[in-house]
C-alpha cells in the first residue's frame, strides 16, 4: 500500500524518493538517478516531481516514480513550478553568444506536451536572468497570469503567450514584488528608500494600475519581505536596514507593518520587547499570525489579522516559528546557533504546549502535510557530519531516523487536505520504525545537568540576578547605543564594578571642584581626620626614644598616583611614625592582611619615591646610622625586605586557603601542605623582622 506521505532527498551521488509512514519504504517504480545532482523539486501540487543531471532533466509522476518526460539541458542548476504544475521553469548557467550578448538563460516550459514525433520540445519564453535569487516567474492562483521583474517595472504576460508583455506595471525604482496568493489578482511592489525620499509599499489590482488600492510609506527600509496570507486579504512587510544607525545590531534594524489589500487598515506593528525580528509567518487560516522578536530570551507573540496580541509564550532562545498545514499546531524552535529545541504548542486547545522536542544542530525543518510529523534534516553544505533524516511524532517521539553521507536536500511532496486521513494526529500514536529504536540506543544521556561554567569560589551558591537570561528571573537585556562609556567623574574608562555588588560612590578628579555636596563633605571630614592624625604622628615621634634629635620621618602625602587611592584614612595613616612603630604594626595588621604596610616597605626601600625626599632611617641604639651616614639602606638589608615581602606574601596565601577550607571547601593535597608549612613561615618571618 502506498504511503499518502512522501518525501524526496538529494545527496552527492544519488536522489531517491521515499514512502513515509506507515511503510517506509522507497518508491518502488522510482529508479535513482547517480551522477552529478544539482537539484530536485516537487510542484505545489505534488502531481510531479523534477531533478537536474549532467543529461538534463527529468520529470516523474510522484505518485508511482515513472519519468513523464525529459529535456535535453545539460547546464541547468534551478527548477521551479507554477501553482498547478502546468508550466515549468528551469534557470541555466549565464553565458555569452558568439557575439559576446548575454544568452536568455531562463525558460518557460509547458510541463506534460504532446510533441510530434521527430520535432523538439520548444519553450515557451526566454529571459535573461544572471542572479539566481529571484528569477523564477511569479503566477497567479488560476495561472491566468505571470510576472517579472525588471527595471523600473513589472511586466505582466499570459502564462500561454510570453512571446511579449500582455500588461505593465509602472513603477519608479521599483526593486521587489509579490503577487497574492488565493482568488483575489492583486500584486504588491516595494520602492526602497532613495534621495530623501521614504520607502514604500504599493498594493495594486491587476490589471488595474493606475492608482493602488493600498500603501504604506515609511523610513528606515533598505530591503523587505513581501509575506501575504493564504487568502491573499492581508500583507505582511517585515522591513530590514543594512546598517543600524543607533549601533544596536549588526545585522541592521527591522521593522514590520500590516497592510489589508483593500486599503481599509495599515498599521505599524509594535513590539514590546527590544531587539530585532527573527521570524514572521501566517497561520493557513489568515486570521493570524506569529512572531519571534526581541533581544535573546525572544518573545514569541500571535496576533490577529488587526495586529491585535492575542497571546504570548514564554520567552525563550527561539528564532522560528511554523504553523501546521491545518493550521492546529505552531513550532517555536531555536535553530542556527541556537541549541535545536523545538515546541509545540496546541493552539484550538487553550495554546498549551504538547512537548518539547531536542532535534540536535538540524538546518531544514518542515511540517508532514497532514500534520501529524515534523520532519528535521542536517544538510550540507551548512554542516558535513551528522547529515540524516529524522521524522518526529507531533507528540514528541521519534518515528524514523536514516543517516547520509552528505545530504544536500530533503523535501516533502505536497499533498491536497481531502487525499490524507482524518482524525486526530496526537492519537492514537503510531509505531515508530525500527531505525527510530536502534537511534534511541545510541543517543547518549548526561549523567548530570550540564550548565553554565562556574569558578571554584561560587560553586554550591544560587547564581547571582545579574548573570541569569530574563526567562530565568534575571534583568532584561540592553545594548547601548554606540555612546562611548566614560568613568563616573566624566573622564576615561569606567570604573570596575563588582557585578551584583552595590555602586561605589564616584571620586572627584584630582584638582576639581567636587559636583556632589555629599562627596565634598566626606572629603573634607577624612582630609580633618588625617591632619589631625598626622599631628599627633608628629608629637609622638618627637617625644620617643630612639631618634637623633627626636626627628622622626615626614608623613607622606597620599595624592594622585601615591598607591593610596581608594583606602580609608586609618590605613593611609598607618604607617606614619619611626620604622620600629612600622614593624610593630606589621606585625599586628598581618592576620588582617593590611597590604598597605608592604606598599610602604617598598616605597621605603627607594629613596625619592614619587618625586619625595628619602626619610632619614632610624639609628639603632649606639647613635650609628643604618647603612651609612647617607640614610640609604645595606645590600643586605635590601635584601632582607624583599624576603620579608615574600613571606608576608606567602602567608597570605595560606590565610587564603584556610578561609576557603573553614567554609567547607575541599582543597588538593598540595594545598593542604601549604597550609602546614604556616608555623615555619612565621617563625622565618619574625627572624627576619628582627634582624631588620
Amino acid at each position: 500500500m502506498a504511503s499518502p506521505l512522501q518525501f524526496a532527498y538529494r545527496t552527492q551521488t544519488a536522489i531517491g524518493v521515499f514512502d513515509a509512514a506507515p511503510v517506509y519504504e522507497a518508491l518502488p517504480g522510482f529508479v535513482k538517478p547517480q551522477g552529478n545532482l544539482r537539484c530536485c523539486v516537487y510542484s505545489p501540487c505534488g502531481r510531479y516531481f523534477a531533478y537536474a543531471t549532467n543529461d538534463g532533466i527529468s520529470v516523474v509522476d510522484a505518485s508511482v516514480g515513472h519519468v513523464l518526460t525529459s529535456l535535453p539541458l545539460p547546464m541547468v542548476y534551478e527548477i521551479s513550478f507554477s501553482p498547478g504544475g502546468t508550466y515549468m521553469s528551469t534557470w541555466e548557467r549565464p553565458a555569452k553568444d558568439e557575439n559576446g550578448d548575454a544568452t536568455k538563460n531562463v525558460k518557460v516550459w509547458r510541463t506534460i506536451e504532446d510533441v510530434p514525433e521527430g520535432q523538439e520540445k520548444q519553450p515557451l519564453g526566454k529571459f535573461v536572468y544572471k542572479n539566481m535569487s529571484g528569477w523564477s516567474l511569479q503566477y497567479t492562483a488560476d495561472e491566468k497570469f505571470c510576472a517579472r521583474l525588471v527595471t523600473n517595472e513589472v511586466q505582466f504576460y499570459n502564462s500561454n503567450d510570453l512571446s511579449a508583455p500582455w500588461n505593465r506595471l509602472r513603477v519608479e525604482g521599483v526593486t521587489d514584488f509579490a503577487i497574492a496568493p488565493g482568488k483575489s489578482q492583486n500584486v504588491a511592489v516595494f520602492v526602497p528608500e532613495r534621495k530623501g525620499q521614504p520607502a514604500a509599499v504599493k498594493v495594486y489590482n491587476v490589471p488595474q494600475f493606475n492608482s493602488p488600492i493600498s500603501q504604506k510609506t515609511f523610513f528606515k527600509g533598505d530591503k523587505v519581505q513581501l509575506k501575504w496570507n493564504a487568502l491573499g486579504t492581508n500583507l505582511i512587510v517585515l522591513a530590514q536596514t543594512e546598517v543600524d544607525k543607533s549601533n544596536k545590531s549588526y545585522y541592521g534594524e527591522t521593522n514590520m507593518y500590516l497592510l489589508s489589500a483593500n486599503g481599509s487598515f495599515d498599521a505599524r506593528i509594535t513590539l514590546d520587547k527590544e531587539g530585532p525580528i527573527h521570524d514572521v509567518s501566517w497561520s493557513p487560516n489568515s486570521k493570524e499570525f506569529g512572531v519571534i522578536y526581541g533581544y535573546m530570551p525572544a518573545k514569541t507573540t500571535i496576533f490577529n489579522h488587526r495586529a491585535v496580541p492575542t497571546h504570548s509564550f514564554p520567552l525563550g532562545p527561539r528564532n522560528t516559528i511554523i504553523f501546521s498545514p491545518t493550521g492546529r499546531f505552531a513550532l517555536v524552535a531555536g535553530f542556527g546557533n541556537l541549541a535545536g529545541q523545538i515546541d509545540v504548542y496546541d493552539l484550538e486547545k487553550d495554546n498549551r504546549k504538547v512537548c518539547t522536542i531536542e532535534s540536535g544542530n538540524p538546518s531544514v525543518c518542515q511540517w508532514s502535510p497532514d500534520s501529524r510529523y515534523i520532519m528535521t534534516a542536517t544538510t550540507s553544505p551548512r554542516l558535513r557530519v551528522d547529515n540524516g533524516v529524522k521524522l518526529w511524532h507531533v507528540g514528541g517521539g521519534i518515528m524514523y531516523n536514516e543517516d547520509f553521507n552528505e545530504l544536500y536536500n530533503v523535501i516533502w511532496r505536497p499533498a491536497a487536505a481531502d487525499a490524507l486521513p482524518g482524525g486526530d494526529p496526537l492519537h492514537p500514536v503510531p509505531t515508530p520504525h525500527p531505525s527510530a529504536l536502534k537511534y534511541l540506543g545510541t543517543v547518549k544521556t548526561p549523567s548530570k545537568p550540564v550548565g553554565a561554567y562556574r569558578p571554584p569560589g561560587a560553586r554550591g551558591s544560587s547564581t547571582p540576578l545579574h548573570f541569569k537570561r530574563e526567562d530565568e528571573g534575571g534583568a532584561a537585556h540592553t545594548v547601548s547605543n554606540g555612546v562611548p562609556q566614560i568613568g563616573p567623574n566624566g573622564f576615561g574608562r569606567p570604573r570596575h564594578q563588582i557585578p551584583g555588588a552595590e555602586f561605589a560612590k564616584p571620586a572627584g578628579v584630582p584638582g576639581a571642584i567636587p559636583v556632589d555636596s555629599e562627596v565634598s563633605k566626606a572629603a573634607s571630614k577624612n582630609k580633618k581626620k588625617r591632619n589631625k592624625k598626622a599631628k599627633e604622628g608628629e608629637g609622638n615621634a618627637a617625644g620617643s626614644p630612639g631618634t637623633e634629635g627626636g626627628l622622626a620621618p615626614p608623613p607622606r602625602e597620599y595624592g594622585s598616583g601615591s598607591g593610596g587611592e581608594g583606602r580609608s584614612p586609618e590605613r593611609r595613616n598607618q604607617g606614619q611614625g619611626h620604622n620600629s612603630q612600622h614593624r610593630s604594626q606589621s606585625r599586628n595588621n598581618f592576620n588582617g592582611r593590611n597590604r598597605s604596610n608592604t606598599h610602604r616597605a617598598r616605597s621605603q626601600s627607594r629613596p625619592g619615591h614619587f618625586g619625595q625626599s628619602a626619610p632619614q632611617q632610624q639609628q639603632p641604639q649606639g647613635g650609628a646610622p643604618l647603612g651609612g651616614g647617607d640614610g640609604a639602606l645595606t645590600p643586605a638589608q635590601s635584601a632582607n625586605a624583599k624576603k620579608i615581602r615574600s613571606l608576608q606574601k606567602k602567608i597570605r596565601a595560606i590565610e587564603d586557603l584556610e578561609m576557603r577550607h573553614a567554609g567547607g571547601e575541599k582543597l588538593e593535597d598540595t594545598q593542604v601542605k601549604k597550609i602546614a608549612t604556616k608555623p615555619s613561615v612565621m617563625k622565618e618571618l619574625e627572624a627576619l623582622e628582627r634582624e631588620q
